[in-house]
């Protein structure tokens, strides 16, 4: 009896995977195509603002149109992340999919005159978005879409950044500090896997970071030894970067509220906050600290990249950064958060080190 149901259980589990497979499948597809486009127009975008540097002059007016779109356009999809988050823990259908072009073109206008900030909330936001449309279709119930959107939001992860297993987690943790929703687990990692597969079958190629090793040249393995004083670097190293990440949520948040606070009019907060990141760049004589940072086209700038290399990046090079896109993301612009972290992480490493 007990052999019996324990069988009968394997069925049932096999059924819902199969199940939920098939509901994932064109939702992660559907994401990873429309990753697979944005990621190409940031390409595009970031070479024609190297090769035309005075498009930065004119992301006083990208802001006022970015903040005409979304009082226009935008409805609920103004708080962008945050929409999301509150439709997984109370599903109401409040997504709208006007959301994911609408998030997609005010980045891209962001990173095309200037702005910096990152790429990963706007994949998020298109995950959740059209994960949202599909529930209605499928005329799924308050778990299923629950579910659903958190699978959303894991293939745009996977797919912008090309890290399945990391979407899935980012998935789980952003939504329940503390807690994981475990039967979400496997259908946000099948959802991550395979908006990545989309993303690398149609060419896209992420940026790989090489860390020089040198290690014993005659083995297969690295050398590996335990050093107890590197051990206590890496522990305040860790400390460091807390407060940094720290820092950033707090300015963020701090200038978000200050500049809608003192600026009145609502169309004159962008304006104010481009002329602060294209006053600032100059005043530094860089423009490294715009758009994502992930490359330089200046041969002896300041990346994610050059992070990695002795010399790669300026003592301070992690605070520019960190106050250019507090201001861009708290004045109004769009795009992400975590490429800019990453920036500010490896450029703090850097001198750390």
């Amino acid at each position: 009896m007990n052999n019996a149901k324990y069988f009968q259980d394997q069925i049932n589990i096999a059924k819902q995977l199969l199940c939920w497979s098939a509901i994932i499948f064109p939702v992660s597809i559907s994401v990873g195509l429309i990753v697979v486009f944005f990621l190409w127009l940031l390409e595009v975008v970031t070479v024609m603002r190297w090769q035309h540097l005075w498009l930065i002059f004119l992301l006083p007016l990208a802001g006022i149109l970015i903040v005409w779109l979304y009082s226009r356009f935008g409805k609920k999809s103004a708080t962008g992340n945050n929409l999301i988050i509150n439709e997984v823990h109370e599903p109401a259908g409040g997504i709208p999919l006007g959301m994911t072009p609408l998030i997609l073109f005010t980045t891209v206008i962001t990173h095309l005159f200037g702005g910096s900030a990152g790429r990963e909330g706007t994949a998020v936001q298109m995950g959740g978005s059209v994960a949202a449309q599909f529930s209605r279709w499928f005329k799924l119930d308050k778990q299923q879409q629950q579910i659903l959107l958190m699978c959303g939001m894991s293939a745009g992860f996977a797919a912008v950044f090309g890290t399945p297993v990391a979407g899935a987690i980012f998935a789980l943790e952003v939504l329940y500090i503390g807690r994981i929703k475990y039967d979400a687990l496997i259908p946000c990692l099948i959802a991550g896997i395979i908006a990545h597969i989309t993303c690398v079958s149609c060419g896209i190629h992420h940026t790989q970071y090489i860390i020089a090793y040198k290690g014993s040249s005659d083995s297969f393995f690295p050398h590996i030894s335990f050093d107890l004083f590197l051990l206590f670097k890496v522990i305040v190293a860790g400390v460091l970067f807390g407060f940094a990440g720290f820092f950033f949520s707090q300015l963020s948040h701090f200038i978000k509220i200050r500049s809608r606070a003192i600026i009145t009019n609502q169309w004159l907060v962008p304006v104010v906050g481009a002329v602060l990141v294209v006053g600032i760049s100059y005043l530094l004589g860089t423009f490294d600290y715009l758009g994502l940072g992930i490359t330089s086209p200046n041969k002896y700038g300041v990346s994610i990249v050059t992070a990695f290399k002795n010399g790669g990046a300026g003592n301070f090079s992690w605070f520019w950064k960190l106050l250019l896109t507090a201001i861009t993301l708290g004045m109004g612009f769009k795009g992400g958060e975590v490429t800019p972290l990453f920036f500010i992480g490896a450029t703090l490493g850097n001198q750390i080190a």
